[in-house]
């Protein structure tokens, strides 16, 4: 069972990389992967009340898939993000590989996104609000990027509590 322990933390390397993409033939593989993302999100739930998403690369899994929870579960396999608003909003954001931390980002307000799920069919998704926010936020580890690394100046950071 994964946990919140097997979250990468910040200052991982692995943090820092850009995955690969997922191949056709390690479709069978991306079951269980979900169900590691999965658990390791409901511990995250219960400790620290939060989180609709987590990307494979937090634990370990070099490759452009994240899982969200939301109304429904998305395996969102190889995502494009097409189509970025050129209206933006700011909040407060959080991430379960420092989740005490918060930090202030800019977000697109909605986006398109273009997504293999888990049975390799094409999928596209529009989206707005909390939801552009949480995709780009996954999307963003897919590329080695943190929201530390988005913040919108040196004092956009504070601790929960």
């Amino acid at each position: 069972m994964k946990t919140t322990d097997d979250i990468l933390k910040l200052g991982d390397p692995r943090l820092y990389e850009i995955c690969e993409p997922v191949q056709k033939e390690e479709l069978p593989l991306v079951k269980t992967w979900v169900k590691d993302l999965h658990e390791a999100m409901e511990d995250i739930r219960a400790q620290y009340g939060f989180g609709r998403g987590i990307a494979a690369p937090q634990l370990g899994i070099m490759k452009r898939l994240f899982y969200l929870n939301l109304d429904k579960p998305y395996i969102i396999i190889n995502p494009k993000i097409k189509s970025p608003s050129q209206e933006l909003f700011e909040l407060w954001d959080d991430c379960m590989s420092f989740p005490n931390l918060l930090v202030k980002v800019k977000r697109h307000q909605s986006l398109t996104l273009d997504y293999l799920d888990e049975n390799w069919e094409k999928q596209s998704w529009t989206v707005e609000g909390s939801v552009s926010e949480l995709i780009q936020h996954e999307f963003d580890h897919l590329d080695g990027v943190l929201c530390t690394m988005r913040a919108v100046d040196d004092k956009a950071f504070r601790w929960k509590g």
